[in-house]
């Protein structure tokens, strides 16, 4: 007889409810990447430590995998996930070479197992989860909001993160989040991230004609921060305002409408399928 391995967060899990909808990842995905570059050090060691500029699509791609094997995967898949991502990040340090990120962030050099980078990475994906879903499906209430944060918890304590800077709950992420983003906090775009976008919103190489991708990314850069969206010179005015809104609404009419299969991510069917063989075997 089968046990049911439900992973590190379970189909009971607003992780499971909400990282499943592919529509939500056009959004939630670019946003979250867009924001940690946005810190001068993250934009640092992925521009000295990544080939994103020559293979953007397989980063995403890589990015992506181990992203939804961490929520979908078995408990054990997701832990030896977690401890890959550590050692590879324990070689990510080097010297900060860009003088507006050296100014900003008084940082001489950058680890990317630094707790602070790590806890802007993880944040980036809980809240664009939320604001993306905010925007395409339906408000998230904020019970929904509170569990979902309290489940990511120990994922955030597996890549290093001591409870001591570790937001303890929403309201505490809330203050965090912002303080990040205030005029005067540590997120501002460098000329190392401004250089490094050209790659994200015009890859080389794709799926897509490049007119088509630039506007399947609208959404995504309306969910942006004003200020984060203007430091990155993101040019941004009604026009683009209009056919993002037209957009975002065509993808939460057919995210809602489509049958569950067929907009769920290709891990979160094999989770399903996963939870269903082990309760078949215990019949």
């Amino acid at each position: 007889m089968a046990a049911a391995d439900p992973g590190l967060y379970g189909p009971g899990s607003e992780a499971w409810r909400l990282n499943r909808e592919a529509f939500l990842l056009l959004g939630a995905g670019p946003r979250a990447l867009l924001l940690q570059l946005a810190h001068p050090l993250v934009a640092e060691g992925v521009d000295q430590h990544s080939n994103f500029r020559a293979d953007p699509w397989g980063r995403l791609d890589g990015t992506l995998r181990s992203y939804l094997r961490i929520v979908y995967g078995t408990t054990g898949g997701a832990t030896r996930e977690i401890a890959r991502l550590n050692r590879l990040h324990q070689t990510v340090v080097g010297p900060v070479r860009d003088a507006v990120a050296r100014g900003t962030t008084g940082a001489e050099t950058y680890r990317a197992r630094d707790p602070e980078l790590s806890l802007w990475v993880h944040a980036t994906l809980i809240e664009s989860t939320m604001t993306a879903y905010d925007a395409w499906y339906e408000p998230l209430h904020r019970e929904r909001r509170a569990a979902f944060y309290c489940e990511t918890l120990p994922i955030g304590r597996g890549f290093g993160i001591p409870d001591e800077l570790l937001p303890a709950d929403l309201d505490a992420f809330d203050r965090y989040w912002w303080t990040m983003l205030a005029p005067d906090g540590p997120v501002h775009v460098t000329p190392t991230a401004r250089s490094l976008i050209a790659t994200i919103l015009h890859p080389p190489v794709g799926p897509l004609p490049p007119v088509l991708y630039d506007w399947l990314l609208w959404p995504a850069l309306e969910l942006l921060p004003d200020r984060v969206r203007e430091e990155y010179g993101i040019p941004w005015g009604p026009g683009r305002a209009a056919v993002s809104s037209w957009l975002r609404t065509a993808f939460g009419f057919w995210g809602r409408r489509l049958p569950p299969a067929w907009r769920a991510m290709p891990p979160a069917r094999a989770a399903d399928r996963r939870m269903w063989a082990a309760t078949i075997d215990r019949t």
